[in-house]
């Protein structure tokens, strides 16, 4: 089942999670999760230098601390960061205590108000605590990059026909997000600049 626009049914249950910057101006934003990695997020920070494009990365506060250098690389371009936690954690499947501290020790790493879920899996009592010191960033439309069984030009088309302005759009930054990533996210920059959209980062 493909699952690449967010309903608007999820947008309205989770009214105080940021969706979309549906502001009518053509300006989209797009987001990397689970970085950084040398295999993956080097390669992204040199197209968007390319192209000209700022994103916001939301990183895994573990990776920061293997990779600072590559943290580093991505605010000394412009782009910013969000935390998305220190390991990777599912918000359903773990205590509320213990999913905040591990948001928190992220925090030691990760100097950003910005905060998006792994998985998009967070509990209301998860939120309504993040939300006290946080902006929860989520999306709009999915890449679905990581996906095996779709070829990269359906991961690319997938993508650009659900494009509205002020979508959010996710990324990965992980290995198995490579070879559509990587197809998919050249294309898709260019044919929003031929479209007139700008690029923007997350606040």
């Amino acid at each position: 089942m493909r699952f690449v626009k967010i309903p608007q049914l999820l947008k309205k249950l989770f009214p105080s999670l940021t969706w979309d910057y549906n502001t009518g101006d053509k300006i989209v934003y797009i987001t990397f999760d689970d970085g950084p990695i040398p295999e993956s997020t080097a390669w992204t920070l040199n197209l968007l230098r390319e192209k000209n494009v700022k994103a916001s990365f939301f990183c895994v506060g573990d990776n920061v601390r293997k990779y600072p250098e590559i943290y580093q690389q991505i605010l000394d371009e412009g782009h910013a960061v969000g935390n998305h936690t220190h390991n990777h954690l599912r918000g359903f499947t773990s205590q509320t205590q213990a999913y905040i501290d591990n948001v928190e020790l992220a925090s030691q790493y990760i100097d950003s108000k910005l905060f998006r879920p792994p998985y998009g899996m967070i509990k209301r009592s998860q939120a309504k605590r993040l939300l006290m010191d946080y902006k929860i960033i989520m999306w709009d439309v999915l890449s679905e990059d990581y996906r095996q069984d779709i070829t990269p030009g359906e991961c690319y088309l997938a993508v650009l026909k659900n494009i509205r302005p002020g979508s959010i759009i996710l990324f990965h930054n992980h290995v198995k997000s490579e070879t559509n990533m990587r197809y998919a996210l050249p294309r898709l920059i260019d044919e929003l600049q031929n479209r007139g959209f700008e690029f923007e980062v997350c606040s």
